[in-house]
């Protein structure tokens, strides 16, 4: 990317985020400003393309948002609800609003502003708590829940990179 300022990790610690759960603030935040530059200027009309069959830049969209708030609800030792299971199950299906890409890219970085609140409240002695993952209540620590969230979402904005690419390309 373009960007001539250092990695968000290269920036020094975040304030009230505590130490353990920087590297997932700053991988959250790294994602967050390498989205909004890939995005600006990316046309409405490939939104929902799907080229080579790879999903589409709004199923990544939806789901970079879908997925950091089901992981962090996980950490909360919460059930997901039905608002969220309803978000689940629309990822990657166009909404019957118009959602643009504008609304999707701010939508992504509420739930990365969301993220950030709950890390700088977490108390480090309970990281090592396990949490139920999922409707099959599969165990993870609270600190595998945030390390998975940063790791996932970068992982989707790689895949999210390479599809807008294709699409700006004209392939």
């Amino acid at each position: 990317m373009a960007n001539s300022k250092p990695e968000v990790w290269l920036r020094g610690p975040l304030p009230n985020i505590p130490a353990l759960l920087q590297p997932v603030a700053h991988a959250l935040l790294q994602a967050r400003e390498e989205l909004f530059e890939l995005m600006q200027d990316f046309s409405e009309n490939h939104l929902w393309q799907k080229p080579a069959n790879l999903a589409s830049p709004a199923f990544h969209l939806q789901h970079l948002t879908g997925v950091l708030n089901r992981l962090f609800t996980y950490a909360r030792a919460e059930a997901l609800n039905v608002e969220q299971l309803t978000y689940l199950a629309g990822e990657g299906n166009p909404p019957s609003a118009n959602y643009s890409v504008q609304t999707l890219v701010e939508t992504f970085s509420n739930e990365i502003d969301a993220a950030l609140n709950q890390l700088s409240k977490e108390d480090e002695s309970r990281l090592t708590e396990i949490r139920g993952v999922g409707r099959a209540q599969i165990p993870s620590t609270v600190i595998g829940l945030y390390t998975h969230a940063a790791e996932h979402t970068m992982r989707h904005l790689g895949q999210l990179l390479v599809t807008v690419k294709i699409l700006k390309a004209g392939y």
